[in-house]
């Protein structure tokens, strides 16, 4: 299966260290989170905890609908995943598509 270009791109987030994966593990964080990647099969009091970081962080989220996160991130029951580097971020919301949706609003 080919990799989308979002997808490569958060494989050199990962490559770098600049990815944290998992709610507990975000949460941690105090700043320097750029973009949130939510899985699009996360439950509804998932997605609200996402809306809640991401108000803190001022990011946008990304959904991710082609794959479950967890095989993008190799990380079993992975429903979110922070960008912790700015142009990267940048790079993964310049090529969403049918797999990687912008959030704007609302109830995901």
């Amino acid at each position: 299966m080919q990799r989308s270009k979002a997808e490569g791109y958060i494989g050199l987030c990962m490559k770098a260290g600049k990815l944290t994966c998992g709610f507990n593990a975000v949460e941690t964080v105090k700043k320097g989170v750029y973009l949130l990647i939510l899985c699009d099969t996360a439950s509804a009091n998932a997605k609200k905890e996402a809306q809640k970081f991401a108000a803190r962080f001022r990011c946008e989220i990304v959904l991710a609908c082609g794959r479950p996160l967890e095989d993008i991130v190799g990380r079993a029951n992975c429903k979110l995943a922070a960008v912790r580097d700015e142009n990267l971020a940048k790079a993964i919301l310049s090529v969403t598509d049918d797999e990687f949706r912008k959030y704007s609003g609302g109830n995901i």
